[in-house]
């Protein structure tokens, strides 16, 4: 007979034998569908979350799992040794429905970045003739793009990088939301290979450049041989409103790194994007990842992205981020702990002020999971709030109320 667990005795084990590398909301989930997880007492609680944006089409969308369950009980993997009937037309989708040439498939975000970096450096020593070793990528502070030890040497979080030295060369850290500093490094450095920028910066919790900002630095990269590299993991596949957030400025990255959304959530699906001329300094053997690509992650990501595109998944988030945001305004104006909101499309953020109380952005979202709605704070005073892209008006107007009942009843 199962051994039926309590929730207490679940969270227990997670502290007992895994890794203290989380420190999650004290709520264990057994089943989701839609807008809505459910916890393993019953209780139902609106996802404003999304597995951080990447459950854009809604938990166990019926015609993404449906294609994971019959390709999974057809051919699960073969590895790269061999060609398998699912990849190429993955590919051939993938490319097109973004608009590049070339997609070189991995697994996870973090996998991703380090592609496109390797990537990019190869082109600098292959392509623009950068001296050997030399090459720079610029990147921006506040920047999230994973947690490897390379992502690490350019990150401004001390949780991020303290004790995981010796980094990994060969970075310039700028301001973010600031052209003139990009000028000024690519001005002065012949050896600067690549930009690497989050259209939006996630983490950072939903910061919005400046409108503008991401078209000058593309023009900048152009004008200076520069590839401009869009981490578009977390902001991409309709989550801002649009099928890409560099779409607001009609901006085409030179290589497009995209994960998350791009399964549905249902398995971890990552890709890089690129022109022929770029994605051919890689040759057999120098670049790859035995899961990258198997057949079960083509043919979710072919599903996951046609759900995005019949469900017209970028339009909605874009007229309901825009009703989310002013709703939030509201809330703003008459409370005394949320200061203001920001975001685009369906990535939004509340900024507590919380100088009288260091943990009370955790505090508001624990009374939320008691209220039915489940958030998660990021960089102490920021909630983010990134519901499934499938949420109804309806939904989105109840979750408005919960939102705002809360943070009214902390004063």
């Amino acid at each position: 007979m199962k051994e039926i667990y309590s929730a207490a005795q679940l969270m227990e084990l997670e502290d007992k034998y895994g890794a203290h590398n989380y420190h999650p909301i004290p709520v264990v989930l057994e089943s989701g569908q839609g807008v809505f997880v459910t916890d393993v007492n019953g209780k139902k609680y609106y996802d404003f979350l999304s597995a951080y944006s990447a459950v854009n089409q809604g938990h166990c969308h019926p015609r993404i799992v449906n294609t994971l369950i019959e390709q999974a009980q057809k051919l699960p993997l073969t590895s790269r040794a061999f060609y398998n009937d699912k990849l190429g037309v993955y590919e051939e989708f993938v490319t097109r429905y973004f608009g590049y040439e070339k997609v070189l498939p991995m697994n996870s975000g973090a996998e991703a970045v380090e592609t496109a970096l390797k990537l990019c450096r190869k082109w600098a020593y292959e392509k623009k003739g950068v001296p050997h070793n030399a090459a720079q990528i610029v990147v921006c502070e506040n920047n999230f793009h994973g947690r490897t030890t390379t992502i690490v040497s350019f990150s401004v979080d001390p949780d991020a990088y303290t004790n995981y030295g010796p980094f990994t060369p060969g970075f310039i850290v700028i301001p973010y939301n600031d052209p003139d500093a990009l000028a000024d490094v690519l001005a002065n450095n012949p050896n600067v290979a690549g930009f690497l920028v989050e259209p939006v910066q996630g983490e950072a919790g939903a910061y919005v450049p400046d409108e503008g900002y991401l078209r000058k630095c593309f023009e900048l990269c152009r004008e200076h041989k520069v590839l401009f590299i869009a981490d578009e993991v977390q902001t991409g596949i309709a989550r801002t409103g649009k099928l890409l957030a560099c779409d607001y400025e009609n901006v085409h990255p030179d290589i497009l790194i995209l994960g998350k959304a791009l399964s549905g959530g249902v398995y971890p699906v990552s890709a890089v994007l690129s022109s022929n001329e770029i994605m051919e300094v890689f040759q057999p053997g120098q670049h790859g990842s035995t899961f990258g690509g198997n057949p079960i992650a083509a043919a979710v990501a072919v599903t996951a992205l046609e759900v995005v595109r019949d469900e017209n998944l970028a339009q909605k988030a874009y007229e309901l981020g825009i009703y989310f945001r002013e709703e939030m305004q509201k809330l703003c104006e008459v409370s005394k702990i949320a200061s203001y909101v920001r975001g685009k499309g369906l990535l939004n953020a509340l900024i507590i002020d919380n100088k009288d109380h260091e943990n009370l952005a955790w505090e508001v979202c624990l009374k939320l999971a008691e209220n039915g709605l489940l958030a998660k704070p990021t960089h102490t005073n920021i909630i983010r709030f990134a519901p499934p892209l499938v949420i109804s008006k309806d939904q989105l107007a109840d979750c408005i109320k919960i939102i705002s009942q809360t943070l009214l009843g902390f004063e």
